[in-house]
């Protein structure tokens, strides 16, 4: 196995091109604010198994016994982070630049993030394998 053939490594870059991908759909959404019937897109969030393999369903709590409690999210089958808008303006652009720009600077940071970590990560095999770099 190579160095950046670890789940670790593997995990960081997928969500580092998540993020990438996310920005240019952001970008998108943000350039298109006046754009008469257009409609916001974002990507859904991957997730990643215990093994580091990326899969597209949510996690969730998980019951070992029937006598645990059920979250309302899993009961009703609703995904609470994608909730409906409500500013719509008269031509049917759903743009609100404010959110848009609020996503783009959360991305941004959250990009930074796993940046981070994976460059670390790097530095720790290199350590490991008595290389300092």
């Amino acid at each position: 196995m190579s160095l950046t053939g670890s789940p670790l490594a593997s995990m960081l870059k997928t969500r580092m091109h998540w993020h990438q991908t996310r920005q240019k759909l952001l970008a998108e959404n943000v350039a298109n604010a006046d754009t008469p019937g257009f409609q916001p897109k974002d990507l859904k969030v991957p997730t990643f198994t215990p093994t580091g393999a990326v899969t597209g369903g949510a996690i969730g709590a998980l019951r070992t016994d029937p006598n645990h409690l059920v979250s309302m999210a899993s009961r009703s089958g609703e995904d609470q982070s994608q909730a409906r808008r409500f500013e719509v303006t008269p031509s049917g652009n759903a743009v609100n630049l404010e959110d848009e720009m609020l996503k783009v600077a959360q991305n941004q940071s959250d990009y930074q993030l796993a940046a981070s970590l994976y460059q670390k990560s790097l530095q720790m095999l290199r350590t490991a394998v008595g290389r300092r770099a």
